[in-house]
């Protein structure tokens, strides 16, 4: 049984946390291709105007078309994130790493793969449906490269058998991953929620509209509640809690700034509600389609909510030292048949 996160893991550890840097940026040009509408600004794919996407002109992509600016590099950056998960599978051979590790390292690079098939497929179909597939696996990528920078971490030291605790010292530990773990879930319902939104189908209606941002305000609201409660039970437990409080305050953080976030975003793209019309601010609002400020809350929104699922998952595995080692593996590689053998 794996008890410790050995030193020689230090490699992919770093490029699973530079990956994870580049990612965060990926999801906000994503973002801005979506809010934009540039999703079609490069007609062809792989290629760029016919250019291998390399060789496409710098001069031509920089000093462009917005549109093409950030849907080229988008492109740019899907393929740095490729070709730095060939390097994560290349160290984590390199480094003689466990099966697990190196079937979750495989996992990677093909999650990468599929997020690049479905963004080319998106340009050469033009599918809504494809775009909103493209839109729910980017957050699944990136927390999954979260998840592999913790569990190859030097500070992530599995904890002792559990067959070795007592039923005193389980229980607590049990009911917190089990939180954190339904916690992480109910996040991820709400990106896919919230994928929904951006790309509702043309054909749905305005009930359904409705319905999907009325579902998305309650989980909302429900994501606040669970991380009041988590993050003040890990911030104010006893010293030697198996989750970090600096975890417990990240939280915090987050959910908080995603309310707001998604406040100014609801307002910015569909005005005040109709009840505060009474209101001189909320009457004398003028919705701007497009504008700067739009895309730019609506797409800190989007990310933001990947942290969000990012510091769920971090919680989530560090509740999980105390619960059961073969848990924190098999969610941490999910559709992998995994061996907690070195």
């Amino acid at each position: 049984m794996i008890t410790s996160s050995p030193t020689s893991y230090r490699w992919p550890h770093r490029l699973a946390l530079l990956s994870a840097v580049v990612t965060f940026p990926l999801i906000w040009v994503g973002g801005l291709v979506t809010s934009y509408d540039a999703g079609m600004a490069v007609p062809d794919w792989p290629g760029t105007y016919g250019y291998n996407l390399f060789a496409y002109p710098w001069t031509t992509w920089f000093f462009g078309p917005w549109d093409i600016f950030v849907e080229h590099g988008h492109r740019l950056l899907g393929a740095a994130i490729g070709l730095l998960m060939i390097a994560l599978v290349a160290t984590t051979f390199a480094v003689r790493a466990p099966r697990w590790l190196i079937q979750f390292a495989f996992f990677l690079l093909a999650l990468v793969i599929l997020q690049g098939i479905l963004g080319g497929a998106r340009v050469n179909l033009d599918e809504r449906l494809i775009a909103l597939l493209h839109g729910c696996t980017g957050p699944v990528f990136f927390v999954s490269l979260v998840a592999f920078a913790v569990v190859t971490s030097p500070r992530f030291p599995l904890s002792r058998p559990l067959e070795s605790q007592s039923t005193e010292d389980r229980q607590p530990a049990n009911r917190l991953a089990t939180a954190a773990w339904g916690f992480a879930a109910v996040c991820y319902l709400q990106l896919v929620l919230g994928a929904l939104v951006r790309h509702v189908p043309v054909t749905s209606t305005a009930g359904f509209f409705r319905a999907v941002m009325l579902l998305h305000i309650v989980l909302a609201v429900m994501i606040l509640a669970q991380a009041l409660l988590l993050g003040v039970t890990i911030i104010r437990a006893k010293q030697g809690n198996s989750v970090s409080r600096w975890v417990g305050w990240s939280l915090l953080l987050v959910v908080t700034v995603q309310i707001g976030l998604g406040i100014m975003t609801y307002v910015s793209k569909y005005a005040w509600p109709e009840w505060m019309g009474s209101f001189q601010f909320a009457a004398a609002h003028v919705t701007r389609e497009k504008s700067v400020l739009q895309a730019l809350l609506a797409t800190a929104h989007v990310a933001n909510g990947s942290l969000i699922l990012a510091a769920a998952v971090i919680m989530s595995l560090q509740a999980s030292r105390v619960w059961r080692p073969a848990a924190v593996i098999a969610s941490s590689a999910p559709f992998l048949l995994v061996r907690t053998s070195a």
